[in-house]
């Protein structure tokens, strides 16, 4: 048998619980535990009707608002990642009922520059439940190498980040698998459909719409592959996603198009900045140095 040493007995006992909680501490315990119990009941007195559930999620998946937020899309060693967001997993969870979610910061430590956190997926009526209790470093990636985050609202908003991610995986995990698919191929259609416009109509909106971005028709054909006369509804449904993931800040235009190329017309309109004649400025003469006896001649 190993024998403990001091440390790993200090280690190994638990922190002492308070010897005296206040009334409000006590009250939020037993709300919080009768809220538990409560949400289980009813999911069990009132259980999801998988039929309706699936209706809500046809429907919502029509909704070319949310379609068009569903994917996300980020660059990650050379190559592009994508897959669905968690405004899609948080549009399903309603959608199937009886499904709570969260994320909590369990501990802050400034001095460490880290925060622990959990994010968490529950579906009451089958008892089912998806936690995940990590670390986020309070630094920020950068081109150059990781940064160190400082500013409250720069945390805050890296661990809301970090734990939107986790949760989104928990609601998966606790959603059907076959229910989610359906979901993804239903934003799939909806954004290639494009409603009442035309193919040509909606590539004429989206090449508007990069061209804020600062990309260009040449980049979104190579991108493509073919030229924009050529489009079909696929093209149409990945660059809506690549639009909306620059728009969120996921990937930068050189992350996912060429370097723009300069056209001939640019090329032939280049003038060259005018060279100033050193003889156009006039030399004015001063008045005689009545010392010197000589005019001083300077140009100004």
């Amino acid at each position: 048998m190993t024998e403990l040493t001091p440390t790993t007995q200090e280690r190994l006992t638990p922190a002492p619980a308070p010897t005296w909680v206040g009334q409000a501490t006590a009250v939020e315990q037993a709300r919080a535990v009768a809220e538990v119990q409560a949400a289980i009941v009813v999911a069990q007195q009132r259980p999801r009707d998988t039929a309706a559930a699936v209706a809500a999620m046809r429907e919502t998946c029509k909704q070319r608002g949310l379609a068009e937020r569903a994917f996300f899309r980020y660059t990650r060693a050379g190559s592009q990642v994508t897959g669905a967001s968690v405004h899609l997993a948080r549009e399903l969870a309603r959608c199937w009922g009886n499904v709570q979610y969260g994320i909590a910061e369990l501990r802050r430590d400034d001095d460490a520059g880290i925060s622990e956190m959990q994010a968490w997926a529950w579906d009451l009526e089958t008892n089912t439940r998806s936690s995940n209790t990590f670390i986020v470093p309070h630094k920020r990636d950068r081109k150059t190498g990781p940064t160190a985050l400082t500013d409250l609202r720069d945390i805050y908003e890296n661990n809301a980040n970090m734990g939107a991610r986790r949760v989104r995986e928990a609601i998966f995990a606790v959603l059907p698998v076959w229910f989610t698919e359906e979901a993804k191929d239903a934003c799939h259609r909806t954004i290639q459909n494009g409603g009442e416009k035309t193919i040509a109509q909606q590539a004429a909106d989206i090449i508007r719409e990069f061209e804020k971005l600062g990309v260009t028709t040449d980049q979104l054909e190579t991108k493509l592959g073919r030229d924009v006369n050529r489009w079909v509804a696929q093209d149409l449904a990945q660059l809506v996603v690549i639009g909306a993931s620059l728009k969120r800040g996921e990937i930068t235009v050189e992350d996912e198009f060429e370097p723009r190329r300069t056209t001939f017309d640019e090329l032939t309109n280049t003038t060259p900045p005018p060279v100033e004649d050193p003889w156009s400025t006039p030399i004015q003469m001063e008045e005689p140095d009545e010392d010197l006896g000589f005019v001083d001649c300077q140009r100004h």
